[in-house]
């Protein structure tokens, strides 16, 4: 694309000869010129154009100016709105003021010379600027449609986690109707784990649609608030359970956020069925960073304790629940059985 094309340029220079010479010698070049004879003119042409909503594509601005040199007269386009960019023309001997002009965000300089060769140079950076103006430009177009199409897509993310919360809150209110409605003492439990599985699955998703993150959980907001759930559920006036959470901040993403709610759901959920099966006691719950790009999940008790590789107490759901969502995290839950009361679940898995 010929970015000359059209090109609108303001020329600011004290010298009548040279604007005359510049506007005919650079109209071959396709670019139109309006010339200031002074830095004072150039700033008053350049606000006006803005005001009309015809800004110039590029200003040239000499530095020898009287009253107003090209350096004051750049600093004070500078402040200018959407200030397009600037080329700077200097003496052949003043290196130390190009090198000024850049710094105070000259797109790029061009040494006077007398003759032909100097518009040949003036149309070349007219050229190069216009050009890297016109890919600065696109640039921070395509940012913008990055970002607003980023946006949409968080927009729709958070409304689906929040539709799947909200029907997975259906779901176990119509497993809670159900396990009400039971005379099955068992299948009754059994609906009930279920429901408070769903539970902590349903609360991934809502800390998703409710966080500016939709594509990561914050651990401990979220295992708060199912510590406290857990707690509501398994305490009773008759055997209170006290359920302790010592989180740090880690994030993880969705998947990974469901596996460890699911264990942590099914750990403490043990500890109190188990542990404490006819009185109350405390469940700790601890996560924390262990280095290397890992965590570390603990869930213990003071409860009665179990004996080393014993059978599931259960119907083995659970058991194979905290395998499989362990599994899911590439590591194994261990189970720290060596004291006669308590027991202590751990595993380490990585953050991705």
């Amino acid at each position: 694309m010929n970015q000359a094309a059209g090109a609108a340029i303001l020329y600011i220079d004290d010298d009548a000869g040279l604007r005359r010479l510049a506007v005919r010698t650079l109209a071959r070049y396709g670019y139109t010129l309006s010339v200031a004879e002074g830095g004072a003119e150039g700033i008053a042409l350049a606000q006006a154009a803005v005001a009309e909503g015809r800004p110039f594509d590029l200003i040239a601005v000499d530095h020898y100016m009287p009253g107003m040199d090209g350096l004051e007269t750049l600093e004070r386009l500078r402040i200018l709105p959407g200030m397009p960019p600037v080329v700077y023309v200097t003496g052949s001997e003043e290196g130390r003021i190009a090198v000024a002009a850049l710094k105070a965000g000259a797109a790029d300089y061009v040494v006077k010379t007398v003759g032909t060769d100097f518009f040949d140079l003036l149309a070349s950076a007219f050229g190069q600027v216009l050009e890297r103006a016109a890919l600065e430009r696109d640039k921070a177009a395509a940012e913008d449609q990055l970002r607003a199409s980023n946006a949409r897509l968080e927009a729709l993310l958070r409304e689906v986690n929040h539709r799947v919360a909200n029907s997975l809150q259906i779901v176990s209110a119509m497993v809670r109707m159900q396990s009400t409605a039971l005379a099955d003492e068992n299948a009754r439990l059994a609906l009930e784990d279920t429901q408070r599985r769903i539970a902590a699955i349903a609360q991934v998703h809502r800390r998703l649609y409710t966080s500016n993150d939709v594509e990561q959980v914050d651990m401990r907001e979220y295992l708060g608030a199912l510590v406290d759930e857990l707690g509501e559920t398994w305490s009773t006036p008759g055997a209170p359970r006290v359920l302790s959470l010592a989180a740090e901040p880690i994030r993880l993403s969705t998947d990974r956020a469901v596996s460890l709610g699911v264990i942590v759901t099914e750990l403490v959920s043990n500890a109190c069925k188990y542990a404490y099966p006819t009185s109350g006691g405390e469940v700790r719950v601890s996560l924390t960073g262990d280095g290397d790009g890992h965590f570390r999940l603990a869930v213990e008790d003071d409860g009665i304790g179990m004996v080393a590789d014993a059978a599931p107490r259960g119907t083995g759901v659970g058991t194979k629940l905290i395998r499989a969502m362990a599994q899911s995290l590439q590591t194994i839950v261990e189970y720290d059985t060596a004291n006669r009361t308590g027991v202590r679940a751990t595993l380490r898995a990585a953050l991705g």
